[in-house]
């Protein structure tokens, strides 16, 4: 996909994206101390069923299980040398399970890593590190990138400057913020798009970190001084966790799909769900809204 062509998409009519990955495959078994995307590879029909799910729920995008596959996240795992094999394994896994029934954005996420002067992390190898990654998900076939739960600008603009460097494809910018628009790392969300779209972001917008119950402000002041589509992707409310330490959220889809609704006439024209949905979030939404 092009970024004119993405343009075009946009400006027709309101776009569904998919829901949650992550906190679907620790339900199915995935533990958070080992390497995800080896887990999902090892377990490719779980994670095929549920992008499956998601495609013929309504989903126009699904985001590809990418997440921390750049070199700093999978040095952790002692996977730093895999970085163009699993990004690409993982693009195709996606393709696989939306046949054709979505568009796969190749996912980018935070490295962890700080850059100077607050950490030790060179704006040059941390574009290092984004380059090698869209280039591997370019080489599996992603129809465009998903730059998203970002809390830091300059990572963010970094990761946009290795994107404009390698490709051509649209690019989808999302932070996680608290519900005045601000970022752990005091990113000012709506401060911020400006410089998003000078760097070549297609959409901007939030993910994760709140309901969307808490995040119609935020939206609207992002609808008035953004000139792309504005994207919101919460969650399913606020998390619960019970004596057996299993969490779960606050919104069924009835309740979320409602607050999404407020939040589309708010300005938002590329929504779906973070942590907590599932696939009938997302079918709930199209039944609603579209």
């Amino acid at each position: 996909m092009t970024k004119q062509e993405f343009a075009r998409w946009t400006g027709r009519e309101l776009i569904l994206m998919d829901g949650a990955t992550g906190s679907n495959l620790m339900a199915a078994g995935m533990s958070q101390r080992e390497s995800a995307e080896l887990w999902i590879l090892e377990n490719s029909e779980i994670v095929k069923k549920l992008q499956s799910e998601y495609a013929e729920a309504g989903s126009r995008i699904v985001y590809a299980c990418t997440f921390t596959a750049n070199g700093i996240g999978l040095k952790k795992h002692g996977l730093m040398d895999r970085v163009e094999e699993l990004n690409i394994r993982l693009a195709g896994l996606t393709k696989e399970a939306v046949r054709g029934k979505a568009y796969v954005a190749g996912d980018l996420t935070m490295t962890g890593e700080l850059l100077e002067p607050l950490g030790d992390m060179t704006r040059d190898e941390l574009f290092a590190v984004y380059s090698e990654q869209i280039r591997a998900l370019v080489r599996g076939g992603v129809d465009l990138l998903g730059i998203e739960t970002m809390l830091s600008l300059d990572e963010t603009l970094t990761a946009l400057d290795a994107a404009n460097e390698v490709c051509d494809l649209p690019m989808l910018c999302s932070f996680t913020v608290n519900e005045n628009g601000m970022t752990l790392y005091g990113t000012d969300v709506v401060e911020a798009v400006s410089k998003l779209e000078e760097h070549g972001a297609d959409a901007v917008g939030v993910n994760c970190s709140l309901g969307p119950d808490q995040l119609e402000d935020v939206i609207i002041r992002l609808k008035d001084k953004a000139s792309v589509p504005v994207i919101a992707k919460p969650n399913a409310g606020l998390p619960r966790t019970d004596s057996d330490g299993k969490v779960s959220y606050s919104m069924d889809e009835v309740s979320f799909t409602q607050h999404m609704k407020k939040l589309v006439a708010a300005g938002a024209g590329i929504i779906g769900g973070c942590c907590g949905t599932t696939p009938a979030y997302i079918a709930e939404l199209k039944k609603e809204l579209l």
